[in-house]
C-alpha cells in the first residue's frame, strides 16, 4: 500500500503545466493501471468464501470469485498451478489464497492470480446449507423409498421455471423433437427475493389441478449460475414443496456440478434442464421402432408356436386310430352282439323253461297226496293232526285216501 501512496504523491508533486495532457490509447491506460496494481501488490494472501468456482473444460483453468460479507474478488488459477494441487476446495468452502493481484484488461477488472490455495473449512453459506440438509434428511425427505417411478409416456408435462430465456426454449424444443407432448409452463422467478415463493406457488398450483389439466410429471428447472443464484432451490419451503408433491418431480437445476437440496427431495435429478427434457419423454421414433420390433418378434414367436403345435398334432394323429374306423368297428361289434343276443335269448328261455318244468315235476312228486294214489292213507286225529305213530293215544281217527275219507277208531 505504501508504494501506491508514494506513486500518488509523486503524481501530485509534478508541476502543473498549461500544456494539454498526452493522448493515450485504451491499451496504454490498461497497462498503466496494471503496472500500478502489480507494483503495489506483488504477493498477497487473501481468505474468503469461494463462489462460482469452476474449471473451464477446454482450457483446464479455474475461474470464480472469493467473497466475504463486504466485497467480491475475481480469482483465476491457471491449469499448471491446478495440476500441482493435491486438493482443490469447492464452491461454498472457505479458502486461503496466495497469489498476485493483476488486471484483466479486456473487461477493466482486477483479479487475483492464484499460486497456492488451501481450504479453510466450510463457508458460512455452505454451513447453513449443510445444517438444513442434515435437518431435512433426518426427517426422511431424502429417502430413496419415497421416490416414485416417472411415467413412461406422460400426457401432460408441467414445468415450473422462468417463461423467458434459453432454458424453457431448449426444453420445449427438445420435448417437441423427441415426442410431441402437451406442456404447461407455470411462470416463476428462478432467482431473487420472490423466487422461492413463486416456485412453491407453481408446484402447489399444479398439484391442485384436476382432470386432464393435471400434469403427469413436473419439472422444476433453471440454468446454471453461482451458488447465490441457485439459493431459491435450496430454500426450505421449496424443498418441502417438492417432497410433498403428489405428482412426480424432476429437479433440473443448474449444470452437472451444481447440486441443490431440491435434487435430494425430487423423485429424479437431471444434470441439466435439457437432460430433464430428454428424460421426461421417450424418442417417438425409437418407441415406434421398438413397438414394431416387439410386434415382429411376437409374430415370429406365434408362428413358431403354431408350427410346434402342428408337429405335435400330426404326431398325436399318427398315434391315435382313425375315429371313423373306431366308430365302424364299434358298430360292427354292436351288430355282432345284437345277433348273439337274438340267438341266445330263445335258447336261454328254453333252458329256463325246461328247468322250471323239471322243478314243477319234482314239486308235484313231493306233494303229500301223491303217495295216496299209490295206495297209502293219511291218518289224522279228530283235531286234524297227522298221526304218525301206533303209540298215539286211542281215539277217533280219519283215514284219508286218494279218492275219499273214512272214519275209524284207534284202539
Amino acid at each position: 500500500m505504501g508504494d501506491l501512496f508514494a506513486h500518488a504523491d509523486a503524481l501530485e508533486a509534478r508541476p502543473v503545466v498549461a500544456e494539454a495532457p498526452p493522448v493515450l490509447t485504451v491499451g496504454m491506460v490498461a497497462d498503466l493501471i496494471r503496472d500500478v496494481v502489480e507494483g503495489s501488490f506483488p504477493r498477497v494472501v487473501v481468505q474468503g468464501e469461494l463462489s462460482g468456482w469452476r474449471c473451464h473444460a477446454a482450457s483446464g483453468h479455474w475461474y470464480g470469485q472469493l467473497k466475504d460479507d463486504s466485497a467480491v474478488l475475481d480469482v483465476v488459477m491457471w491449469r499448471g498451478v491446478a495440476g500441482r494441487m493435491k486438493g482443490i476446495p469447492a464452491t461454498g468452502e472457505a479458502a486461503q489464497l496466495t497469489g498476485r493481484l493483476t488486471t484483466y484488461r479486456n473487461k477493466s477488472t482486477y483479479q487475483l492470480q492464484i499460486e497456492r490455495i488451501e481450504p479453510a473449512g466450510l463457508g458460512a453459506l455452505m454451513q447453513r446449507l449443510e445444517a438444513l440438509r442434515a435437518k431435512l434428511e433426518a426427517e426422511g425427505l431424502f429417502e430413496e423409498a419415497r421416490k416414485r417411478e416417472l411415467p413412461l409416456l406422460p400426457k401432460v408435462v408441467g414445468i415450473v421455471t422462468s417463461p423467458t430465456g434459453a432454458v424453457i426454449r431448449d426444453m420445449l424444443q427438445r420435448i417437441g423433437a423427441r415426442c410431441p407432448t402437451r406442456v404447461v409452463v407455470w411462470p416463476a422467478a428462478v432467482q431473487g427475493a420472490n423466487a422461492a415463493a413463486e416456485l412453491v406457488a407453481g408446484i402447489e398450483g399444479f398439484n391442485r389441478l384436476q382432470g386432464e389439466a393435471r400434469p403427469d410429471v413436473l419439472i422444476v428447472a433453471r440454468g446454471g449460475g453461482s451458488v447465490e443464484d441457485l439459493m431459491p432451490f435450496n430454500d426450505e419451503v421449496v424443498v418441502r414443496a417438492v417432497a410433498a408433491s403428489g405428482i412426480p418431480v424432476i429437479s433440473a437445476v443448474g449444470h452437472e456440478p451444481d447440486v441443490s437440496l431440491c435434487d435430494y427431495a425430487a423423485d429424479y435429478r437431471a444434470a441439466t434442464p435439457t437432460a430433464a427434457a430428454e428424460r421426461v419423454v421417450p424418442v417417438r421414433a425409437e418407441l415406434l421402432a421398438q413397438l414394431a420390433g416387439t410386434q415382429g418378434w411376437m409374430v415370429q414367436r406365434m408362428g413358431e408356436m403354431l408350427e410346434r403345435h402342428a408337429v405335435r398334432l400330426a404326431h398325436v394323429r399318427r398315434l391315435l386310430p382313425d375315429p371313423m374306423r373306431l366308430v365302424v368297428q364299434a358298430r360292427q361289434r354292436l351288430d355282432e352282439q345284437s345277433d348273439r343276443l337274438a340267438h341266445a335269448l330263445p335258447q336261454r328261455l328254453a333252458v329256463a323253461r325246461d328247468k322250471l318244468e323239471g322243478l314243477e315235476r319234482m314239486l308235484a312228486a313231493q306233494h303229500p297226496h301223491k303217495p295216496l294214489e299209490r295206495g297209502f292213507a293219511l291218518v289224522r286225529d279228530a283235531a286234524g293232526a297227522v298221526v304218525s305213530s301206533a303209540r298215539a293215544p286211542a281215539g277217533e281217527i280219519v283215514l284219508e285216501f286218494a279218492d275219499g275219507k273214512r272214519k275209524g277208531t284207534l284202539a
